[in-house]
């Protein structure tokens, strides 16, 4: 059963005087014995009580819902320099009864790498912001990165080295790496080599007992269930080693806007039964919201921005889209040649290399309140239906509101769905992302929001992919479900309800590793993979 600690702990709101001294005393004096420099406490551990608790906490939380007032907050912040700290987190954390969340870059659509939705959940955040080294093997074409670096820093890293190596990861450059590569991650690279944890082929990692693992002393079992099994569940990675891809020194982007009235929905539609189709080497996605017809005009139309990175050049690019999407109208005009790095600025307004480097994103991106959700799409939405949806974006509730659509195929049809974790591969001809923001002055009616892209989700249910209607392990959305957080008993079947969603006929396997790693699920989440029985 679970400690004694632990089973007070629950009886009472863990922001109680009652419950927050002895953990503390506790926590903190198991710490100091097991750090190698012990000194070194004061200045990696974060109590609620320092100063800069606040302010360390909120340092990356991506999603503002969760850096509010009334949102639970962990016990302490642990900023560790090396794996031994680590591993004494995880024993000190064990042996008094506190859950652990491991923060990489705190983008995690429902705040869960630095939060619980459980107020009576007891835990401390792991944030890995100082172990984000990224070591480049050209020769080889590998990389060693860590699991506090940030997506830009890694892209940094590779084109310091090398203007022909490039890797496909994710278009935001302040995400965390090892949340990313954990869930899966695809990018603009992903319909020629697939996701980023297709390109994994090394990590280490810490277990619940704290041991340091390679892919050699994890097995293969766990080896498959941390490249898209979701982050939380089986350990925390340490860092991982990536396989390194060939890109043209000279790619071509283009970012093309339609509105209704230049025929955006005709447009929309005939992408749907093209873009899959294309050549591995042009990915082409289309970013939709609502806008102002005119500065003069109030009435609010449809925008839909057609972007696009091809592998290769203006002269190359142009033909095939005369041959494969006539109706589009490219010209050379449109389109601009650069290095894959480059492209990848270019998307958010970066224009020096070092902004890869930075962990907040200035432009491209608003950091406000926002929630989320992920479809996939496998037959073209009749026009009827994407006219269906045009006036729900014209409501007050979605004045900041949008859907990307991403095509699929190439490399993404050709590898199993069992491969990894992540299943959504053959079939699909692009996936759906729903994002809703509102600022901090509309936060008190969040809930409009919520159910305004609720609204959309239902509204598009005969559209998208059925039994199970599909989502995405990094696109968190506990709408879907989520665990017991107390019990294990009907853990499995309870998870099942959006383990299936996330990861198909994946999930029992994923079930199988956890029970065989870590069977008192030491590592747990909300929407966590359970072992088939706790003790």
């Amino acid at each position: 059963m679970f400690p004694s600690l632990f089973v007070i702990l629950l009886s009472v709101s863990w922001k109680s005087s009652s419950t927050l001294a002895y953990p503390s005393e506790g926590f903190l004096h198991c710490l100091s014995l097991h750090f190698a420099n012990p000194t070194s406490i004061s200045k990696l551990v974060y109590t609620q009580r320092n100063s800069s608790f606040s302010s360390v906490l909120k340092s990356s939380a991506q999603n503002f819902r969760f850096t509010t007032p009334s949102t639970p907050a962990p016990l302490f912040i642990i900023t560790p320099l090396q794996p031994s700290h680590i591993q004494a987190a995880i024993y000190c954390s064990r042996i008094h009864g506190l859950h652990i969340r491991t923060r990489s870059g705190g983008h995690d659509f429902e705040g869960l790498s630095y939060t619980t939705a459980n107020y009576i959940v007891p835990f401390v955040v792991i944030d890995l912001v100082n172990l984000r080294s990224v070591q480049v093997d050209v020769e080889k074409a590998t990389a060693w990165v860590e699991s506090g670096a940030t997506i830009g820093e890694l892209y940094y890293g590779i084109a310091q080295k090398s203007r022909t190596l490039a890797f496909p990861a994710g278009l935001f450059y302040t995400v965390g790496v090892g949340g990313q590569f954990s869930g899966g991650g695809y990018g603009p690279l992903f319909r020629k080599y697939g996701l980023a944890a297709d390109n994994v082929i090394d990590a280490r990692l810490i277990d619940a007992k704290g041991r340091i693992l390679d892919r050699k002393s994890m097995g293969e079992d766990l080896f498959w269930a941390i490249r898209g099994g979701g982050g939380g569940s089986f350990g925390i990675v340490l860092a991982w080693k990536l396989k390194l891809v060939a890109v043209p020194a000279i790619v071509t982007v283009f970012t093309v806007s339609k509105t209704l009235e230049q025929n955006a929905t005709k447009l929309v539609h005939r992408w749907q039964s093209i873009a899959h189709k294309f050549p591995k080497e042009l990915l082409m996605s289309i970013f939709i919201s609502s806008v102002k017809s005119s500065e003069a005009d109030k009435k609010i139309t449809i925008k839909a921005n057609f972007s696009s990175m091809f592998l290769g050049s203006i002269d190359e690019l142009v033909p095939l889209m005369e041959e494969r999407f006539p109706e589009f109208g490219l010209v050379r005009d449109d389109c601009l040649e650069m290095s894959w790095v480059e492209a990848i600025l270019s998307t958010q307004g970066g224009v020096q290399l070092e902004t890869l480097l930075e962990r907040h994103q200035k432009t491209g991106v608003s950091q406000t309140f926002f929630k989320a959700k992920f479809d996939c799409v496998k037959q073209p939405i009749p026009e009827m239906g994407l006219e269906g949806l045009w006036p729900m974006f014209y409501e007050e509730e979605a004045k900041m509101a949008n859907i990307f659509l991403v095509a699929y195929g190439g490399k993404m049809d050709e590898i199993p769905e069992s491969e990894i974790p992540f299943p959504h591969r053959a079939g699909i001809i692009y996936s759906i992302i729903y994002v809703v923001d509102w600022d901090e002055n509309e936060n008190k009616n969040s809930k409009r929001f919520l159910n305004w892209i609720r609204r959309v989700y239902d509204y598009m249910t005969p559209y998208v992919s059925n039994s199970p209607r599909e989502a995405y392990v990094n696109y968190k959305d506990l709408q879907i479900g989520s665990n017991n957080m107390f019990s294990c008993k009907g853990s499995y079947a309870q998870a099942k309800i959006w383990g299936r969603k996330y990861f198909k006929n994946n999930f029992d396997r994923l079930v199988y590793v956890k029970t065989k790693v870590d069977p008192e699920n030491f590592f747990r989440h909300e929407q966590s993979i359970p072992p088939l029985s706790c003790f």
